[in-house]
């Protein structure tokens, strides 16, 4: 075979290669770039979307509970995110934050200060939120004077200044009772005697589960009782009698 010839055969086996058909290496390498990055987003971890139950954002946390213990709160003044009233007659109370050594919180109290002697004369403060049907509630109190009595108390299924639930300790009458206000009128459910010591502090408690109602003194069991007056959620709150002049503290409420 001459030089021409030899370079004719060699031009047509070079074609031929160009013309077959991609089935290799070439080929393999494409699919490989192509896949890899879908493969590397499945073996990656999932992102957990937010849930109700996992949200701890503040928001969420003030829907299902509150604690207000007043020591960011400015003194001599009404504290932040409370409403004010009064049930029956006589001034509508004086509510501010005041300094307190050894406060069970920390430095100041939330203090109720007129000493108007109306008797049926009932001052209220009461969160603004949250708003809960079943509810447990519990607040330190210090009953510090009053003549005609000397009283603390806990709200629940708050309506308005004329419709809720409310427990009282008396440390003048020594017991602990549970009322509904029902349009501006009180009446008893249930009582119980006991000790009631003024100026000291005292643990209470106020839980409300459907037509349950229990009350906690000092972390005893003191009244227990089933009602179907107020059935919707409410606000919660604080609550004095007449002249009283007392003190709260480490105000909590949440979702039992």
């Amino acid at each position: 075979m001459n030089h021409t010839a030899i370079v004719a055969a060699s031009l047509a086996l070079l074609c031929g290669a160009c013309n077959s058909p991609r089935s290799t290496p070439a080929s393999g390498v494409s699919t490989v770039a192509s896949q890899a990055p879908a493969s590397l987003r499945s073996s990656a971890p999932p992102t957990a979307e937010p849930t109700a139950t996992t949200s701890t954002t503040p928001s969420a946390a003030s829907a299902t509970g509150r604690t207000r213990t007043f020591d960011d709160d400015d003194v001599n003044a009404p504290p932040a995110g409370f409403s004010f009233g009064r049930t029956g007659s006589g001034a509508l109370g004086r509510w501010v934050v005041r300094a307190e050594a050894g406060a069970p919180s920390g430095a100041n109290v939330l203090a109720q200060l007129d000493a108007d002697d109306t008797d049926m004369r009932f001052p209220i403060a009461v969160l603004d939120a949250p708003v809960l049907r079943d509810v447990r509630v519990s607040v330190r109190c210090k009953m510090i004077s009053g003549s005609v009595d000397q009283a603390c108390g806990l709200v629940a299924r708050y309506r308005d200044e004329n419709n809720y639930y409310i427990t009282r300790a008396n440390a003048l009458e020594d017991n602990i009772r549970l009322y509904t206000i029902r349009d501006g009128q009180r009446r008893q459910l249930a009582s119980w005697s006991g000790r009631v010591t003024p100026n000291a502090w005292h643990e209470y408690r106020f839980e409300v589960r459907g037509d349950h109602l229990e009350v906690f003194w000092n972390g005893q069991r003191v009244l227990d009782h089933h009602d179907t007056t107020f059935t919707e959620a409410g606000r919660v709150g604080v609550w004095t009698k007449a002249d009283s002049v007392t003190h709260f503290d480490d105000l909590r409420a949440e979702a039992p």
